[in-house]
């Protein structure tokens, strides 16, 4: 979470996000793949990157972010004293006078800056018990989300599995509907 933090230049994130970006254009060019079909997921810390790469990749059929990490930091300090957001707590603690140019940094990479940039089909997932990614997290990404086409499944009484397996067969639907493919 701090490695390189003092710049957006330095910061950890930096590579690992222009690298999943990467990772898309490069599938695209495999013969193999239908360009028209490439969607991208992740749940935590990857869905947090595939919030990066919707909001920096067009032409994506569609998103699946489950529980984003990596969203609204500063909030996260605020509300949760979990790790790994407790590391940015730790780290502020001796670098009292640091908060602004950390959390400038991290604006950066934060989901909520790159969701109104994104276009594509999107079904999130949130759990309301979650103390790594609070919801008000998850809900800061989703409500910035720049494409029409959304939705945010609740589920009540999870943390940070987001649904588990009922997620995944909405996720199952949601591939359906914005491939084209047929229902296995």
């Amino acid at each position: 979470m701090t490695r390189g933090i003092a710049s957006p230049e330095t910061y950890y994130y930096r590579r690992l996000f222009t690298d999943a970006v990467r990772a898309v254009e490069m599938t695209r060019e495999l013969e193999v793949v239908d360009t028209d079909r490439v969607v991208v997921r992740g749940g935590s810390q990857g869905a947090g990157i595939s919030l990066a790469v919707a909001g920096l990749s067009r032409d994506l059929a569609g998103v699946m972010i489950d529980v984003p990490f990596l969203c609204h930091y500063r909030r996260a300090t605020q509300i949760t004293d979990e790790y790994p957001c407790r590391e940015l707590s730790d780290y502020l603690q001796w670098r009292r006078n640091d908060p602004d140019q950390v959390f400038a940094t991290l604006a950066h990479f934060d989901g909520v800056n790159f969701s109104p940039r994104a276009t594509a089909p999107a079904l999130f997932s949130v759990g309301l018990m979650g103390p790594v990614c609070p919801p008000s997290r998850v809900f800061a990404a989703y409500n910035h989300w720049g494409g029409t086409d959304k939705d945010i499944r609740v589920w009540e009484y999870n943390a940070h599995d987001g649904g588990a397996v009922d997620q995944l067969r909405a996720q199952i639907t949601f591939l359906t509907r914005v491939t084209g493919a047929e229902d296995p």
